[in-house]
């Protein structure tokens, strides 16, 4: 982080994303269809000659395409797994998920498609706050509602102790050992006017004078299309790196709630010194609200104290997952990945034009997953050996270097240098979830969010064959990521 000497407003800057490999920056699946698709080529040109190989094109040519060819920003070969996996989903019927009422869920489960369909909840009798188990990732999440001013419109100073506060809440989570990720999810939501109708019905002036008249046209033109948003921060403990603190408490999931309390209670402390105003951690029905209104866009007028604010019931009736897209209920939504942050300089209120893009819903999620200090050198290591060790292999055989991975190799510099220093190393990934009622609304809302992810310097990409699961993540606050 550096200070922009004319306003004082910190600046912020993204390293690349890391592309090294085993051997000259080809991963080991690339070498192996490299290596492959050699062995079929010299074969038969040493046995058959121009005439073998034309016939063994075939068998030859797919492997090196495949490990050249990209596709999506990867080569085909480094896909193969994903697209493999989505054809055996298609295959079983596995894209296609209905509710039967005649075959009730177990007990303490989510009403979730996929394989968010293992998490379970449990409600901490001590806070009311509900609590999210992954059996499978050993994680237990809790999610807080946060308010806080606009950004945009606090001055630098102010601008400043808020970046300088939001860094300290994540060291705080990251220096405890026990934080398996922490979750950002900033979502659009229709607002049916309900507020600000009620309020000018109440402390309005209704004299049938001409202003009268056109401050309550304008309300009933504007208040059905305007929007609202929504911050939540989750929390996940990682059950197994807590697990001696776990078993102090007296093992099981009560005791994993109970060190979760101190983590939410340290995560509550930060967040109020970062002038961030925590609304209470949400319960039961709190977070069944949210999954209903991320299913389905006409659950906005719902509110906690409905009855059906249950998470055994919160989840979508029917799913049905395309390759692009995923359809719930009477809802279409898209999932983009954002592959690159900023290159530049960046100001914090960078993803702005993003965040309050007008007429598109959607939801923004940005998953940090704390590094510990051990983990993080081992990483930095492996990637300054990984350097060195190509950039004499390229000078061997007499390859020119780019300036893109001398830029790579001081962002592994800059990340060592800052974790020698005291701070935490985060590994950061983002999402963002579109949805729209009908297909075309859908394409048009997901190329309008493109352009507007592309003015924040960012770079995005549909992860095709894994909507329903990357829905999950962008669209749900249970601090989960896309394997």
């Amino acid at each position: 982080m550096s200070n922009d000497a004319a306003s004082g407003a910190p600046l912020v800057r993204f390293g690349r994303r890391q592309s090294k490999g085993v051997l000259l920056g080809f991963s080991g699946i690339r070498l192996i269809a490299i290596a492959a698709g050699l062995a079929l080529l010299v074969f038969p040109m040493f046995s058959f000659g121009v005439a073998g190989v034309a016939l063994s094109a075939p068998l030859w040519s797919l492997p090196l395409l495949s490990a050249f060819v990209r596709w999506n920003g990867q080569p085909v070969i480094e896909a193969a797994p994903i697209l493999l996996h989505w054809g055996v989903r298609v295959v079983n019927g596995q894209t296609s998920q209905r509710v039967r009422a005649s075959a009730p869920r177990p007990a303490g489960t989510m009403a979730l498609p996929g394989d968010a369909a293992s998490l379970r909840f449990h409600t901490d009798q001590a806070t009311g706050a509900v609590m999210v188990h992954d059996p499978h990732r050993h994680t237990l999440s809790a999610v807080a509602h946060v308010t806080h001013p606009a950004y945009v419109l606090l001055s630098p100073d102010d601008q400043a102790r808020r970046v300088a506060g939001w860094s300290r809440v994540l060291a705080a989570l990251a220096a405890s050992g026990a934080c398996a990720g922490v979750q950002i999810l900033e979502s659009t939501l229709p607002d049916p006017g309900h507020g600000v109708r009620g309020w000018f019905a109440q402390h309005g002036v209704h004299d049938g004078s001409w202003a009268a008249q056109e401050y309550a046209t304008l309300l009933e033109q504007a208040a059905p299309t305007s929007l609202t948003h929504r911050t939540l921060i989750a929390v996940s403990l990682d059950m197994k790196a807590a697990g001696k603190a776990i078993r102090d408490a007296g093992r099981g999931i009560a005791a994993a709630a109970e060190v979760l309390r101190g983590e939410m209670g340290n995560c509550e402390l930060a967040l109020r010194a970062a002038d961030l105003r925590t609304d209470g951690w949400l319960r039961e029905a709190d977070l069944a609200l949210v999954i209903r209104q991320a299913y389905d866009p006409a659950a906005c007028d719902l509110t906690a104290s409905d009855p059906g604010a249950d998470l055994a019931t919160a989840g979508p009736v029917a799913v049905e997952e395309h390759w692009d897209h995923l359809r719930h209920d009477a809802a279409f939504s898209t999932v983009l990945w954002i592959s690159e942050w900023p290159r530049i300089d960046s100001h914090p209120s960078f993803l702005h034009p993003l965040i309050f893009e007008q007429g598109v819903r959607k939801s923004l999620s940005i998953v940090a997953r704390p590094l510990g200090t051990s983990e993080a050198l081992r990483s930095i290591r492996k990637e300054k050996v990984e350097y060195i060790t190509e950039q004499q292999q390229a000078a061997k055989i007499g390859k020119v270097t780019d300036m893109s991975a001398d830029q790579e190799f001081a962002d592994v510099l800059s990340r060592e240098r800052a974790l020698i220093s005291g701070h935490a190393d985060m590994r950061f990934s983002g999402f963002v979830a579109i949805t729209a009622n009908t297909r075309d609304e859908l394409t048009a809302a997901v190329a309008s969010t493109r352009r507007a992810a592309s003015q924040c310097g960012c770079e995005t990409r549909i992860l095709y064959s894994q909507q329903a699961q990357a829905f999950a993540v962008a669209g749900l606050p249970l601090c989960r990521g896309v394997s």
